[in-house]
């Protein structure tokens, strides 16, 4: 893959990078009698999301969320309550816009690029997530890894995209603000741009693919890919 091709295609992951998943924070503040406890729960969801696919299983996105609560719970000797599993979708579905996004997001487009999502959750709610934040219509389409029934960061799940809209994934470039996201896509032949939101980072070891673009801010990463690919 020569390094001189545009890519032309972003592909934003959803959740964390797009949506504040902050806002789940009180949720985890009232079961746990400690807000950070949402990090730990996230990693778990993550975890086993990918531990599934590498075993050959799958189970949707939103149920293994339901069941990481419920894991995490027993591991911290606390109880939770149908009315806990509800508020837990509620919030899942309604996360608002990181401050960055919209500008960023206008800048990319004004700037020609064509953008898409792909996310791990399942795409079958209405209004999206992506709608109910208001950035709904800044996407030509939104992918689901549902209909691999494999998650990030297996390859079938960025080839997906490139699939479905026609192109190769060396014209696709996965914005996310997890580094294990920007590997799967670049070990598929993707680009790959990490915005380094709280919690994320780069991993300094042999053989990790190192982003095209790091940025902290959405903002400054959207100027960087305009500045590179336009």
């Amino acid at each position: 893959m020569s390094h001189d091709k545009p890519a032309s295609i972003i592909v934003f992951d959803v959740n964390e990078t797009l949506l504040d998943i902050t806002t789940l924070e009180p949720l985890f503040d009232r079961v746990f009698g400690d807000r950070s406890v949402l990090r730990e729960w996230f990693a778990q969801l993550i975890l086993y999301s990918q531990t599934m696919t590498l075993s050959g299983l799958y189970t949707p996105f939103g149920e293994l969320g339901v069941g990481s609560l419920r894991m995490v719970a027993s591991i911290h000797g606390v109880s939770v309550a149908a009315g806990d599993i509800d508020e837990l979708k509620k919030r899942m579905n309604t996360m608002p816009a990181h401050a960055d996004v919209v500008p960023a997001l206008s800048r990319l487009r004004d700037a020609g690029f064509r953008l898409v999502t792909l996310t791990n959750s399942a795409s079958a709610s209405s209004p999206t997530p992506l709608e109910r934040a208001g950035i709904g219509g800044f996407f030509e389409q939104s992918f689901s890894v549902e209909s691999v029934r494999r998650f990030k960061p297996a390859p079938e799940t960025y080839r997906l995209v490139a699939e479905q809209l026609g192109v190769e994934t060396s014209d696709l470039c996965l914005v996310a603000c997890h580094l294990w996201d920007t590997i799967g896509a670049q070990a598929a032949g993707c680009r790959g741009a990490l915005v380094t939101r709280p919690h994320n980072a780069i991993l300094p070891a042999a053989e990790v693919p190192v982003p095209d673009v790091i940025a902290s801010e959405l903002t400054d990463l959207a100027d960087q890919l305009v500045q590179r690919w336009r």
